[in-house]
């Protein structure tokens, strides 16, 4: 199994883990699931984009505090480890580092969420670009507020123009629909 897959997994067993413990496992009815998804879709967006303006706060506030970084391998746990440990990319002196989800998935009771999505590192130095793909577990506080609980990748792979085209393009066409 890919660390990926393997980080899938544990998320996807530590989620439903979570829901049958909390006791409360009836479904939300349809309309809140599509307002939940659409809510972790912009949480998400706003997530990037604080890494793209280069707001350390605003990064940390999308985290949860015993957040967990990298769980297909040695995790980093905790808000402000997870925060530090990504200071080089979201300051871009690592990398320039973009993302968008295109798919988003409400399971369990509704307050847990799965998004993916293309990822592109380019290396402030040279240029070059990577594309990868994102895997985060989102959870609804008990303030309402979604906040990422798991967060992985896999390893980017080598992208020419046309992939960073279509990165581009792609970012367009990933839109929340309530269908």
């Amino acid at each position: 199994m890919t660390g990926f897959r393997h980080w899938l997994a544990a998320g996807a067993l530590t989620a439903s883990t979570a829901c049958a413990m909390a006791g409360d496992t009836q479904a939300p009815p349809a309309e809140a699931e599509a307002s939940a998804r659409c809510e972790v879709w912009q949480r998400e967006l706003g997530f990037a984009r604080s890494v793209a303006e280069h707001d350390a706060v605003a990064f940390a506030e999308y985290l949860h505090p015993r957040t967990a970084f990298g769980v297909g391998g040695k995790a980093t746990v905790g808000r402000a480890e997870v925060a530090a440990q990504w200071q080089s990319i979201i300051d871009g002196s690592a990398v320039k580092l973009e993302w968008y989800p295109d798919v988003v998935t409400v399971g369990g009771d509704g307050r847990t969420a799965y998004s993916s999505g293309p990822s592109l590192y380019v290396d402030p130095k040279t240029g070059q670009a990577r594309r990868g793909r994102f895997g985060s577990v989102w959870q609804r506080g008990q303030d309402g507020v979604w906040r990422v609980i798991f967060d992985d990748g896999n390893r980017p792979e080598p992208a020419d123009a046309a992939a960073v085209r279509a990165f581009h393009e792609g970012r367009s066409a990933a839109l929340c629909s309530a269908a």
